[in-house]
């Protein structure tokens, strides 16, 4: 307690005189301290607490949430799902290639970086949602997209039409 004081002491005293700030009450870091224990605990606690890692498809974002999905670990913060937006699901032709050169080439790029997500967490549950067609908004739209984290739909028989047809 009286490390945490000390430094938290120094580090308020640092920034006040930087800010040109004097005579700064910080009494109040004491009545602070069982609260950030209390939420240390419970960012600790997997029953309480767990982060869902969002990303979509691209190496940007995988690079980072490889980077938080490692500091939530050093801090034993629980997370052990990600949820991947945005993968595209193209329309295809009677050849069975996408309809779209810019669809195909984006859904070849995606899978590289779907076969990266697969084998660095394949003990999380990773969850793939599918760029819409439209925006989701509104309620209808929210509720739906809701059901597709719980129960992902099977893309291989469905064109990303079939999702929102009814809506």
């Amino acid at each position: 307690k009286q490390w945490y004081q000390r430094r938290v002491r120094g580090i308020m005293n640092s920034l006040s005189g930087s800010l040109g700030m004097s005579n700064v009450n910080i009494d109040y870091i004491d009545d602070l301290l069982p609260l950030v224990e209390r939420l240390d605990r419970e960012l600790k606690n997997p029953d309480l607490t767990t982060f869902v890692c969002v990303c979509i498809p691209e190496f940007l974002s995988l690079y980072e949430t490889e980077r938080l999905i490692q500091k939530l670990t050093a801090l034993d913060i629980d997370t052990h799902n990600v949820v991947v937006n945005q993968v595209m699901y193209p329309d295809r032709g009677p050849d069975g290639c996408a309809a779209c050169g810019l669809c195909g080439s984006r859904t070849k790029m995606q899978k590289k970086y779907l076969d990266q997500i697969a084998d660095l967490y394949e003990d999380f549950h990773v969850v793939k949602m599918p760029l819409m067609p439209v925006e989701v908004k509104g309620v209808p739209m929210l509720q739906r997209f809701g059901k597709f984290l719980q129960a992902p739909p099977d893309m291989s028989s469905l064109s990303i039409h079939d999702l929102v047809k009814d809506l």
